[in-house]
């Protein structure tokens, strides 16, 4: 008998998240050990009278690893042509990350990732610049449990937790934090090691309620692109990058570009993405974590950006549907936890103190 947490989830990838209208085509991309989401979800695709594309791999497609292993570089850099057709023609998508290892990146060097970032750019273009409705979530595998220190049973209670939750009420409360950023022209972030101002002039920000994300709550901005001055120590938690493992990442930024970098482990690893390409050293993105039901940092990005009293800066990649153009290869998400001795400034005003709303 399926699980009707696992029924509830899938209605509200297709009906919430994509809205799927008869006649679609839904790319499903995933990997085999999804199969319960992964057939619940095409079969609630079919039932609204669309199709359901499949891509299954046991890596990330549109490019898979072990092929990328082997592959001269030529052609590792380029998506083939079928995939690219089929990119240009998807009406919507959905990312169900399912992993079997969180290192299957590891061994791959520094210029193969670039050329594999590089191939899959046109997937996420779309996704990006807003012109399909899209999804990326999860299903709990052992490696993820591995990851958030959980057994895989707690882990998959912890995400249908943080998942199967009352989105327009959550989006009503961030609603009203959102207003007063965008009536602002300046953000001041401080905390451990950090005094970092961002401007949001001109700029509005967005409301995340799960039609991209899943778990979701956030909203976010894309500063301008020359703005960010100061820095930023992102000490509380470790990020990842291309399956490598970075501790202790101090940035400091000049006219909105990063030009001291630093990480007390795994610096090759910054470097490297921070020399993916030009835009790789600029903001793509400002976002303020709100969901409460997500207390403890889990090494998943895709719930610790969401943790209320945090806020993730991204690196590379702007969205364009919030009026930024900075452009890249990675669009690479690093936490900071604001909750023990941190603040945020509007235009001088202090609106959050230790990951507590004043407004």
């Amino acid at each position: 008998m399926t699980d009707p947490r696992v029924v509830a989830y899938a209605k509200l990838i297709v009906e919430h998240s994509l809205n799927v209208q008869p006649g679609w085509q839904v790319l499903v991309r995933t990997t085999p050990l999804a199969r319960p989401l992964h057939d619940e979800v095409v079969r609630q695709i079919a039932q609204r009278g669309a199709y359901a594309i499949t891509r299954m791999s046991w890596t990330e497609w549109p490019v898979d690893l072990n092929w990328a292993r082997h592959a001269p570089d030529e052609l590792v850099g380029q998506l083939p042509p079928a995939d690219l057709a089929l990119i240009e023609q998807m009406d919507a998508r959905v990312s169900i990350l399912a992993p079997e290892n969180m290192r299957q990146e590891a061994d791959l060097s520094s210029e193969q990732m670039a050329l594999v970032r590089k191939a899959r750019r046109p997937f996420f273009a779309r996704s990006m610049n807003d012109e399909i409705p899209w999804v990326g979530c999860q299903w709990p595998t052992p490696a993820l449990a591995q990851e958030a220190g959980m057994t895989t049973e707690a882990f998959t209670d912890f995400l249908f937790n943080a998942v199967l939750q009352d989105w327009l009420a959550l989006g009503e409360r961030m609603r009203v934090w959102c207003d007063a950023f965008d009536a602002a022209s300046e953000v001041r972030i401080t905390g451990a090691g950090t005094d970092l101002r961002l401007s949001l002039a001109g700029r509005q920000g967005a409301v995340s309620t799960g039609h991209h994300n899943l778990p979701d709550g956030e909203f976010f901005f894309s500063p301008v692109e020359d703005s960010a001055e100061g820095v930023i120590e992102f000490a509380e938690f470790p990020a990842e990058s291309d399956g490598h493992l970075i501790e202790g990442i101090r940035l400091v930024f000049r006219a909105g570009e990063v030009v001291e970098a630093t990480a007390s482990r795994g610096e090759h690893a910054l470097h490297a993405a921070l020399a993916t390409d030009a835009g790789a050293r600029r903001l793509g993105e400002l976002g303020i974590g709100c969901n409460e039901g997500i207390t403890n940092y889990l090494r998943n990005t895709l719930f610790d950006e969401k943790m209320a009293g945090t806020i993730h800066l991204a690196l590379g990649q702007s969205y364009t549907r919030v009026g930024g153009f900075n452009t890249s290869a990675i669009h690479w998400d690093i936490v900071k936890d604001l909750r023990s001795g941190g603040t945020i400034e509007l235009d001088g005003v202090v609106v959050q103190r230790d990951g507590r709303w004043l407004i």
